[in-house]
């Protein structure tokens, strides 16, 4: 806790995906992560939050169990996809990417002969 107070801790969340971004007005931090509406997250008053062209959020406090806390809950509003890669992570997250479906394989309907 006392090395929270001269070194504040950080973490940083990357938003990633076509029209993702975040706006910061007071202590709601507004994310547009491809839903209707955006969504409103209300950050504690000890937790303070920085953006970074729209895509990048660092948060930090001095409290550390509350950092990454306030971080997880975010990132679970719209975890990573392993297909496309979208998402909300964390930026030293690797992701682990899946092939999908392959066009064109022996399943099509196509008949031979």
């Amino acid at each position: 806790m006392v090395q929270g107070v001269q070194q504040p801790y950080a973490k940083t969340l990357q938003l990633v995906g076509l029209g993702y971004r975040a706006k910061l007005q007071g202590q709601d931090l507004i994310l547009e992560i491809g839903f209707h509406d955006p969504v409103i997250y209300r950050l504690p008053a000890m937790v303070k939050a920085e953006i970074k062209d729209q895509t990048e959020i660092t948060l930090s406090s001095p409290d550390k169990q509350l950092v990454g806390e306030v971080a997880a809950e975010i990132r679970a509003l719209r975890k990573p996809e392993p297909y496309k890669g979208t998402g909300i992570r964390y930026k030293d997250e690797q992701i682990r990417r899946k092939e999908g479906k392959l066009a064109g394989g022996a399943g099509t309907g196509a008949k031979a002969g």
